[in-house]
This record gives structure tokens, C-alpha cells and sequence, in this order.
């Protein structure tokens, strides 16, 4: 069953993520007029409904009342008085997604009582560009049907992985943080080229298709990245010789205790918000 018949989405928030799933979804062939949204900023309420066509709803008990899937995409601090808006309108036949980092789906499911239906995300800003990565995990009432809805819409800004709850922390640390750490790797690898004479934009050019050709590959190919670095490290060459400095400067271990200390910092976070 496609998307379109599952009834009307609901946004709560209309931030970039907001405006990735809604732009993902209407390049998929989601109505404009089934997709409602709650934004408290005037001009960004005003942007959203002139550029793609969606209604705001006056305040986030009607965008519930009014919506078959909830897509709850505020900051984790305000989730007190959000669901204080919305418990007296949400009932177990809705299904709720969450993409707010730290909360947990116990979390969710007691502050809206009852059975409620509740899918808990964490995806990454590459959605902007319909190529994110999320990781999902369900709540103790989601049911098949719920868990292929959550996939499909995750789909149409990237790929959608399921996953324990216990390990939505490490993806935070990995996938959510990640794009933070291949940019500064862009910036570095730009850095280096003007450093050796290339004009600012061509090594800007270069380093931003070199990383996103050597993605693709991967993803391509299907071949461990080992096997792909071995293939450009000629023997005695230019690329073994720049190898040997990212292994003596501890590349590796630099970028395993980044995603450690992103991972730390969730934790700490979901305690927080509990």
C-alpha cells in the first residue's frame, strides 16, 4: 500500500527537518493538502505554506485532531508542554513518530497514556538533500503496518534501518553527528589543496566530489573501504606516503572516539529528558 492512502501527516514543528520529510514527500506524490504542520515562527509559517502548499494548522491539538500520523520534529526541551497540547487529542489509533533526540518511547507512551502508537527516529540533516540515514525503533504498541509506514516515510529522504532502542545512542554518535565530522574532513581536505597552490574554489570543487565519489563507491560497489583504499595505493607512491601520516597522526582512532564522545553526550541528554 502506498503512502498516499494512509491518510493525513502532521507535522509538529516546521524546521529543516520538518521541510525535508515534506519535500520528500511530495516528490513521492503525497498530496500538498494532506500534509499539515504547527510552527510558532511567522515567517517560517509563511515560507513553508508558499513554497510547497501546506496548510498550518492553527495549533498543534488541531494538527493532531486533523492527522492519521504525527511527525513530532520540536526541540526536546519543550516536550512538556507539547504533549501537554496534544494528550487530551491523541488516541491509539494515531501513530506517532518522534525524531527528538534523547526521548525515549516509554517516555512518549506515558505522556500521552493510554496504548499510544509511538516510533522513535534519529536521522541526519543529509535528508536536505534526500540523502539521509535514519534509524528507527518501535514502541511496545507498533504493529507492522505502523513500523512500514515510519520506513516509507523515512525512505523518501534516504535510507531507514531499524534498530534496538538500547543502540539509538551510538547512531546518534554515528550517523547523527556524522555529517559534522565530513565536513570539517572537506574543510581540512580543501585546506590542504589551497595549502599546496590550488585556488580556494577548485579545491573546494574537488575535495567536496572527491568525498561524495568515494561514498558512492562504496555504497556501489559493495566493497570494504580497505580493499577500495589498497586499489589507489600504488606501491612507493603518492597515496601510501599520505596514508602512513593519517595512521601516524591517529585518524582512526580520532574518528572512533568522536563517535564515543557524540554516544556520551546523547546519554547524557536521555537523562536528562527523562
Amino acid at each position: 500500500m502506498p503512502l498516499t492512502t494512509v491518510g493525513k501527516i502532521g507535522f509538529i514543528g516546521g524546521g529543516n527537518m520538518a521541510e525535508a520529510f515534506i519535500k520528500g514527500l511530495m516528490n513521492g506524490g503525497f498530496p500538498a493538502g494532506d500534509i499539515l504542520f504547527s510552527e510558532p515562527n511567522e515567517k517560517r509559517r509563511q515560507m513553508m505554506e508558499e513554497r510547497y502548499g501546506v496548510n498550518c494548522a492553527a495549533n498543534n491539538a488541531d494538527l493532531v485532531t486533523a492527522s492519521d500520523i504525527i511527525v513530532l520534529a520540536t526541540k526536546p526541551q519543550i516536550l512538556d508542554k507539547v504533549l501537554e497540547d496534544i494528550v487530551a487529542v491523541f488516541n491509539d489509533e494515531k501513530l506517532l513518530i518522534s525524531i527528538l533526540a534523547g526521548i525515549t518511547t516509554t517516555r512518549l507512551e506515558t505522556g500521552l497514556g493510554g496504548r499510544s502508537r509511538v516510533v522513535r527516529s534519529m536521522p541526519n540533516t543529509p535528508a536536505l538533500a534526500g540523502q539521509g540515514a535514519a534509524a528507527l525503533c518501535p514502541g511496545k504498541y507498533v504493529d507492522q503496518e505502523n513500523r512500514r509506514i515510519a520506513q516509507h516515510l523515512f525512505e523518501t529522504v534516504g535510507i531507514a534501518l531499524w534498530v534496538e532502542e538500547g543502540q539509538m545512542d551510538a547512531v546518534t554518535g554515528l550517523s547523527g553527528s556524522g555529517p559534522a565530522f565530513v565536513y570539517t574532513f572537506i574543510e581540512a581536505l580543501t585546506a590542504g589543496g589551497v595549502q599546496e597552490g590550488l585556488r580556494l574554489d577548485i579545491a573546494h570543487a574537488l575535495a567536496v566530489q572527491t568525498v561524495a565519489g568515494a561514498a558512492l563507491l562504496v555504497q556501489t560497489t559493495g566493497e570494504h573501504p580497505a580493499l577500495l583504499r589498497e586499489k589507489v595505493c600504488s606501491p612507493a607512491g603518492t597515496t601510501i606516503s599520505a596514508i602512513r601520516v593519517l595512521e601516524e597522526r591517529g585518524l582512526r582512532a580520532m574518528m572512533m572516539e568522536a563517535v564515543g564522545a557524540a554516544t556520551a553526550r546523547s546519554r547524557e541528554l536521555g537523562k536528562e529528558n527523562k
